[in-house]
């Protein structure tokens, strides 16, 4: 299938796209850096998702992850951008399925206050394309990652001290690799057929954790 992924240099999007490569579809990755590997079945369009958007005819899997936390623009990147990448390809007859790349934060509010609004925002506007892909048949889902071992969290990952700290937050003492989002992140959009409309958190039990006083 053709699949498009934004947000492919690094991270998750990097760990999607050699996925979807491996398992033998057409992948074309979308992101304001250079290629972040090569293979045979991918190309990289070096564009800003906030800018004009390359023209992709008949794009089967939309995966939305392209995103920043901080700095100021999350609302005009990470929902803004997302709702133009959304609108200018997954609504054709060859679509079957659009990924969201939200946040834990965007239900328990945590985090920098703008990139929790957008990642809020990205949640709710998951659920209105859900209701409009209904009719080619197509699913759409969101993905509410906790923490994960990417280059955005390395100041975290380095520091031995931040690092405990931050997997005490959860209940199984672990952050989440990339690969694993991947992994869901295919499950969704080439194993899935019945699920739509649905936010999935993967945050390792942290938003369930509690000390029970009694």
């Amino acid at each position: 299938m053709k699949i498009v992924i934004t947000g492919t240099s690094r991270g998750i999007g990097l760990a999607a796209a050699k996925k979807y490569c491996e398992t033998g579809h057409e992948v074309i990755g979308l992101d304001v850096r250079e290629a972040g590997f090569s293979h045979p079945n991918y190309r990289h369009l070096t564009a800003d998702i906030t800018g004009p958007l390359p023209e992709i005819p008949d794009v089967e899997v939309l995966v939305n992850n392209a995103g920043v936390q901080d700095g100021g623009r999350e609302i005009e990147i990470n929902l803004q951008g997302t709702i133009a990448v959304t609108e200018r390809y997954a609504f054709q007859q060859a679509i079957r399925s659009v990924v969201f790349m939200a946040s834990s934060s965007a239900s328990n509010g945590a985090e920098f206050p703008l990139y929790a609004a957008s990642k809020g925002g990205v949640v709710t506007y998951m659920k209105n394309t859900a209701l409009r892909l209904a009719q080619y048949g197509a699913t759409a889902n969101s993905i509410s990652a906790g923490g994960v071992y990417t280059e955005l969290n390395q100041h975290i990952i380095d520091d031995p001290k931040l690092m405990e700290a931050v997997l005490n937050e959860t209940l199984l003492h672990r952050w989440a690799r990339p690969e694993e989002i991947a992994e869901l992140c295919y499950y969704l959009t080439n194993v899935n057929r019945s699920m739509t409309g649905q936010d999935i958190l993967i945050d390792n039990g942290e938003q369930l954790k509690s000390n029970f006083i009694w």
